[in-house]
C-alpha cells in the first residue's frame, strides 16, 4: 500500500476488541486449567484468581469499549460454567451469557462468541480429553444447548480457538516432539485433584499435540455442523494460530513441514466453513536445520517473539488461499509497557491489512488483543495486552492512548498515514 494518503475501510468492515473467558471473568474453579494452574510445580507462573472480575463487570467493560468506538466484541463461552458436571447444564449460567450477549446488542456491539477458548470442565478431559473420541460427542452436546440458547444473539460463531497450537509450537521449537512419556508430575497432580486417571486426563495443550490436532479438526466440523443445525444462518468458522511462516535460503522444506502438520489440516477443513479466523503475533523463521531466531537487528517483544506487525498480512494471505473463504482477524496485537510501541505495532499491521483489501481479499474484521491487561495463561499477568490497564488490586479499569487511538480508526473506518511517533520501527 502507498503510504501517501489515509486508507478508508470498507464501510462493512468490523472494529473490536476481545478475550477469553477464564482470562478475564474469574473464579473458573471447575476448568482443567484452574486444576493446572494450583497444582505444586506447576508451569503457570501464578493462578488466574479473580482474573479481571468481569464475571461481575461484563456491563461497564462492553459500555467504555462501545464508548471507545468500536462495533464488535469477541468473547467466549466458558463451558466449565456451563455444563460444571456432564449432561448437567446450569441454567444460571446460561442466564449470565445471555444477559452478556443482550448487553452488547443494548451497546451497539456485535457479539463475536468462541465456543471452547482453551479451557474445557475438568469431567470432560477424562477418558482421553483431547486426544481421544468420547470428547466430540461432549463437544458437540455442548455446542447444540450453547447455540439452542443464545444463538439468536450470536452475530459470528467460532468453534475452537486455535486448536492448531500446540502443534504449532512443536514445529516452531517452543515445545518439544511428542515423546509417549508419563504427564508432568504437575499434570499428575492435577488429575488426581480432579478425581481422574493421570494416563487418561488429557487437558488442551497437554499432551501428544498432534493426536489433539486430528480430534480437534473433527471436533470442528462437528461443532459447526450442530450450530448450523441450531441456527442455520449463524456465519460459523474456527480461529487458528498462524505465525507468518518465513524460510530463509535452504529453509523451504522445514517451513513446509511446519504449515502441513500444524495449520493446513484446519484450513482445509474450513473450506466450507464462512469464514476462518486469523490471529498474528509475529513471524517464524525456518533455516535448513529447523526454527531460527530473532533476526538481527528486529527487536524482541516481552512474549520472546519478534516484533513484526507485517507478519498478520502474510498469515491473511495465506489462509485465504488455502482455504478460499472471507478471514476474520480475530486476534492481534502486542504486549508491551509502552503504549506507544503498542500504537506503532498496530497501525503497521493494518497497513498490511489494507494491502489484501486493495489486492482483492475478502477481510472482514480486526479485533485487537486484547481489551483488558489479562491472565496471560502461563505467563500469569506480566504481558500487558490490553488497551485498557487493570489495577491488580482495586480491579479499576484505566483506557490507555491506544485504546482511544485504535476507537477513532475504528469509528471513521480511516487509517492514518503514519502513528504516533511511527518513524522508529519502520523495517
Amino acid at each position: 500500500m502507498a503510504n501517501t494518503e489515509p486508507f478508508k475501510f470498507p464501510a462493512s468492515f468490523v472494529w473490536g476488541t476481545a478475550t477469553a473467558a477464564h482470562q478475564v471473568e474469574g473464579q473458573n474453579v471447575g476448568s482443567d486449567f484452574w486444576a493446572l494452574e494450583h497444582a505444586e510445580g506447576t508451569f503457570f507462573r501464578e493462578p488466574s484468581g479473580d482474573a479481571c472480575d468481569q464475571l461481575h463487570r461484563y456491563r461497564e467493560d462492553i459500555a467504555r469499549i462501545a464508548d471507545l468506538g468500536f462495533g464488535a466484541y469477541r468473547l467466549s463461552i466458558e463451558w466449565a460454567r456451563v455444563e460444571p458436571e456432564e449432561e448437567h447444564f446450569s441454567r444460571a449460567a446460561l442466564d449470565h451469557y445471555r444477559r452478556v450477549l443482550a448487553c452488547c446488542h443494548e451497546h451497539g456491539l456485535q457479539p463475536c462468541v468462541t465456543y471452547h477458548h482453551f479451557t474445557s470442565p475438568a469431567w470432560a478431559v477424562s477418558d482421553g480429553g483431547w486426544e481421544g473420541a468420547r470428547i466430540l460427542d461432549r463437544f458437540a452436546r455442548y455446542c447444540e444447548r450453547v447455540t439452542a440458547d443464545l444463538g439468536d444473539l450470536m452475530a459470528w460463531a467460532c468453534t475452537l480457538n486455535e486448536p492448531n497450537l500446540p502443534a504449532s509450537l512443536v514445529l516452531s521449537g517452543v515445545l518439544p516432539e511428542p515423546s509417549g512419556k508419563a504427564p508432568p508430575p504437575f499434570v499428575v497432580a492435577a488429575a488426581q485433584r480432579c478425581g481422574q486417571d493421570p494416563s487418561t486426563w488429557k487437558p488442551f495443550l497437554v499432551g501428544d499435540a498432534f493426536r489433539m490436532r486430528d480430534v480437534m479438526v473433527e471436533a470442528h466440523l462437528r461443532a459447526r455442523d450442530v450450530i448450523h443445525a441450531g441456527r442455520s444462518d449463524l456465519p460459523v468458522g474456527v480461529t487458528l494460530a498462524i505465525q507468518d511462516h518465513v524460510a530463509v535460503p535452504g529453509g523451504e522444506d522445514r517451513r513446509r513441514d511446519a504449515l502441513e502438520r500444524s495449520i493446513l489440516p484446519f484450513l482445509e477443513a474450513a473450506r466450507d466453513d464462512d469464514f476462518v479466523g486469523v490471529q498474528t503475533y509475529s513471524r517464524t523463521r525456518f533455516g535448513s536445520g529447523g526454527p531460527l531466531g530473532a533476526e538481527a537487528g528486529v527487536p524482541v517483544t516481552i512474549m520472546g517473539y519478534e516484533f513484526w506487525p507485517e507478519a498478520l498480512e502474510g498469515a491473511i494471505r495465506y489462509a485465504a488461499e488455502i482455504s478460499g473463504v472471507p478471514i476474520l482477524v480475530t486476534e492481534n496485537g502486542l504486549a508491551t509497557e509502552d503504549d506507544s510501541e503498542r500504537i506503532e505495532y498496530v497501525q503497521r499491521a493494518l497497513q498490511g491489512v489494507a494491502r489484501c483489501l486493495q489486492s482483492g481479499i475478502d477481510v472482514r474484521s480486526y479485533f485487537y488483543w486484547s481489551m483488558l491487561d489479562n491472565f496471560e495463561w502461563f505467563h500469569g499477568y506480566d504481558p500487558r495486552f490490553g488497551l485498557i490497564a487493570v489495577d491488580r488490586e482495586t480491579q479499576e479499569r484505566t483506557p490507555k492512548p491506544s485504546a482511544t487511538w485504535l476507537g477513532e480508526i475504528a469509528r471513521s473506518g480511516v487509517l492514518p498515514t503514519r502513528a504516533p511517533g511511527s518513524s522508529r520501527r519502520t523495517p
